[in-house]
């Protein structure tokens, strides 16, 4: 891991607004992604309403998606790659320089994995429009304010990364030889309730340092706390495709949620060593005094027994039961189910983990009917 390497845009907030993300601003709010310009149509006829459900509903996913992690690139990414050593004495963003203590490219990882919510979104509403089918628009519930941090565009944003409940099981599931389509269930790999995983305002970007690497242990915290957000996000989606591939019908649609949801899979991978690294030395073992959260080195003083359940170096999926325990143990995708991974279960999910404190009643009706729609659809023969 390489934490003396970083982006010369980090040194320049300015920049990553001009480098053409943010460019048309956070100018590419999350509603207006639902505006962009549809493929020229073609001749492939109408969709199944079966499939324009699954294709509304992963829109809707993908819009939520793009919206959060347009807030972590804009304090957390970068413009370009151009490589500079990190100064601790120069005025860089420290959450930037925290991301980069779990891994040299992370700023880089955030910024690419932001692109790729995008233009999910972008061609799925798209796609839906070639189809005949409704695109997804959910400008009007940008609403929320975000970060005032140095940085942030400060635009109204549909979700909120400043409260959240992040869910860590999934740290555990990856790393166990059972499956929660078979049943099991999973204790949390660290506690993080009520946290934020974004510098609120400046004041965040403050605090101790612990001498094992540059920053500081509150802003630190922030970034870990990022690092199994980042995590719980990708892995959900992973799963959403696959129990959503399953009731397609179209040909040429289960290529697109195949095609989508393989570089959700690609996405996780990366987080899953990137939260990883916040777990083990040199970060760890730290605590933050403003927050008190508390992060330990896994290796050396694992929360859960047998060790291997968190071993952070363990980043691929671990052999487990599937379809039948009398089969032999095998690496999937987990959960795959409707009940623990189509879309009612992804939109609860969103909903426990806090990420849209502060918005309408209106908005998760939507979201949750999108999600029942989804969820009814199944497979015809053509």
């Amino acid at each position: 891991m390489n934490n003396k390497r970083i982006s010369k845009d980090m040194l320049d907030r300015r920049s990553f607004v001009r480098s053409g993300l943010l460019a048309g601003g956070a100018a590419m709010s999350v509603g207006l992604l639902a505006d962009a310009k549809p493929a020229q149509a073609r001749e492939r006829g109408r969709l199944t309403q079966g499939d324009e459900a699954i294709l509304r509903f992963l829109a809707a996913a993908e819009l939520i998606e793009a919206d959060l992690w347009i807030q972590y690139a804009e304090l957390g990414g970068i413009g370009d790659n151009q490589p500079v050593e990190i100064n601790p004495n120069q005025p860089m963003n420290n959450y930037q320089i925290a991301l980069s203590n779990l891994d040299g490219d992370g700023p880089q990882y955030i910024t690419s994995n932001t692109l790729d919510e995008v233009s999910h979104a972008n061609f799925l509403n798209a796609y839906l429009e070639s189809r005949g089918g409704r695109s997804v628009d959910f400008s009007e519930f940008t609403t929320l304010p975000g970060s005032t941090a140095d940085g942030s565009s400060r635009t109204k944003r549909l979700t909120n990364l400043m409260k959240l409940n992040v869910d860590t099981s999934w740290f555990v599931r990856y790393r166990s030889a059972t499956n929660p389509d078979l049943g099991a269930t999973f204790p949390q790999a660290i506690t993080l309730n009520n946290v934020t995983a974004i510098p609120r305002n400046n004041a965040d970007f403050n605090g101790t340092t612990n001498g094992n690497f540059p920053g500081n242990n509150h802003i630190q915290a922030i970034a870990n706390v990022a690092a199994f957000h980042f995590g719980m996000i990708e892995q959900g989606g992973t799963s959403l495709y696959a129990a959503m591939s399953k009731k397609v019908t179209d040909p040429e649609v289960l290529d697109v949620t195949l095609a989508i949801g393989g570089d959700e899979i690609a996405h996780f991978l990366e987080w899953v060593d990137f939260a990883g690294n916040g777990v083990q030395q040199p970060v760890a073992p730290f605590t933050d005094a403003i927050s008190g959260l508390t992060f330990p080195d896994f290796f050396n003083n694992p929360p859960l027994q047998p060790p291997s359940l968190v071993q952070p170096s363990l980043i691929f999926p671990v052999p487990c039961e599937f379809i039948d325990s009398n089969l032999p143990r095998v690496s999937v995708i987990r959960p795959i189910t409707d009940k623990f991974a189509g879309a009612t279960a992804a939109a609860q999910s969103l909903i426990a983990s806090g990420l849209f404190i502060g918005q309408s009643r209106r908005f998760i009706n939507t979201l949750l009917g999108m999600a029942a729609e989804a969820d009814a659809a199944v497979r015809f023969a053509l």
